[in-house]
């Protein structure tokens, strides 16, 4: 029986890169993934539809061209192609998943992995009919889509009727109308899509406002862009069944019927670490998700769990950064968890970012805020890009401390930006240090400087 430093179980990006990390630095590591390498982030998530959204918005872009004074002939949508270079992305970038566990000597075991408990060797796993043995087990096993009971829900899913993330990503063409059930970050992407490339798409949401906690105000104007991209919305409503050809739900008391060709199940994820043998360790549960300490610790000494299955923010750079963490306990590094300041992100166009506490969830810590809100035409370079843009910037400030401690933005670029809003949320800089800093000039992050001077 071959023995490991480390077992990985899971190869999305908290698993490989937790091996690549362990490996770094000097441990023997193995990963294990039944699928491909890279998790649902790689194959049928973050990139892929980072993919299809870079060509929908090339598409908006080429057809709304003339007000910037470019025109050209009639701009069609190659659906099929789009797939295919979505599908070469993929290969592209998993490929290269696959000659860093290479080139780092880690062990990739292609099997569904099984813990059997643990001997004087360590922790054993079992994979395709063998054992191995580990003195440190990371479990990564992931997510996978909350299925709720929707009466309809489970008969459509096997008739594909209904679909979730996944298998939607796979279709060759746009459905006439989609109904998606869910109005989170992942079903608003998707449904922004659709929405470009030609159906009419509806969104039933059960809570009174789209995004989850994104900043409302924020909401507001990613509702008012996507009501003129085809987007209906219908929040504060309730599903109660899916039929052959529909989705049936009720609002304001009244039930109502919206039509389809597909629905789209954007309902949340759940941790995924059923039968992976949890229960022969003794790991303490909440419900679905492992629990861990900031340090990716579980109850059990050796044992770590990052990314989704931990459940506590589902999103591949947490897993990327918990990964870390959790090598670096290993390796007596001192180091934890921050997870006040991960930033998190909406890809449709306007594109939404946001890092930290919104002034409603610090004025409920006790925490005496000013927010300072400027329109990102004060930007040189938005406004030259951008026609009739309406994109903001908040920033959130705690006056006892004079440090940012939450930044908020809608508008082109923001992906990229928000970084330096994490960067000056984490340092915790007084912002008499932050408007020594210098932007570069035309960009559109020199908002973030204009907004510093308001405060």
């Amino acid at each position: 029986m071959e023995v490991f430093d480390v077992l990985v179980i899971g190869g999305g990006p908290g698993g490989y890169l937790c091996a690549e990390r362990a490996a770094q630095g000097g441990m023997k590591a193995a990963v294990f993934e039944k699928a491909r390498l890279g998790g649902t982030c790689l194959n049928e998530g973050c990139v892929p539809t980072k993919t299809l959204l870079n060509s929908a918005k090339l598409y908006r872009h080429a057809k709304e061209s003339g007000v910037f004074g470019v025109t050209s002939g009639e701009v069609t949508f190659d659906f099929p192609a789009v797939m295919r270079r979505k599908e070469q992305v993929v290969k592209q970038l998993v490929t290269g998943v696959e000659a860093a566990m290479k080139s780092y000597s880690v062990e990739v075991i292609r099997a569904f992995a099984k813990i059997e408990g643990r001997d004087e060797n360590g922790f054993l796993v079992s994979a395709d009919g063998r054992t191995y043995a580990g003195k440190r087990l990371v479990i990564a096993s992931g997510s996978a889509s909350a299925v709720p009971p929707i009466p309809g829900v489970k008969e459509g899913l096997e008739t594909g009727f209904v679909v979730t993330s996944r298998e939607i990503l796979d279709r060759v063409e746009p459905p006439e109308e989609l109904v998606v059930i869910g109005g989170g970050v992942i079903g608003l992407e998707l449904a922004y899509y659709y929405a470009v490339v030609g159906s009419k798409v509806t969104v039933i949401e059960m809570l009174p406002k789209i995004a989850g906690n994104t900043d409302p105000e924020i909401c507001k104007l990613l509702m008012d862009d996507y009501k003129k991209r085809n987007m209906t919305f219908r929040l504060d409503c309730k599903v109660l069944e899916v039929t052959k050809d529909s989705v049936l739900y009720e609002e304001k008391g009244e039930k109502k019927e919206a039509k389809c060709g597909l629905v789209l199940l954007s309902t949340g994820r759940r941790p995924a670490a059923a039968d992976l043998g949890l229960e022969k360790l003794g790991l303490e549960m909440d419900r679905a998700a492992i629990v861990t300490d900031r340090h990716m610790c579980t109850n059990v000494a050796g044992v770590y769990a990052v990314g989704d299955c931990n459940g506590k923010l589902m999103l591949a750079h947490t897993a990327y950064r918990e990964a870390e963490v959790a090598v670096n306990h290993m390796l007596g590094i001192p180091d934890e968890m921050r997870y006040e300041t991960v930033p998190s992100v909406i890809y449709t166009d306007p594109e939404v970012a946001s890092v930290g506490e919104s002034a409603e969830s610090a004025k409920a810590k006790g925490m005496n805020v000013k927010e300072v809100k400027l329109p990102l035409l004060f930007s040189g370079r938005y406004a030259a890009e951008t026609q009739g843009g309406k994109g903001f910037i908040k920033l959130v400030v705690d006056m006892d401390r004079r440090r940012l401690v939450g930044c908020h933005m809608a508008g082109s670029y923001a992906s990229e930006i928000i970084m330096t809003a994490t960067m000056m949320v984490d340092t915790e800089l007084p912002p008499e240090r932050l408007k020594k800093l210098v932007f570069p000039h035309p960009t559109v992050g020199e908002a973030i400087r204009e907004a510093i001077f308001q405060i």
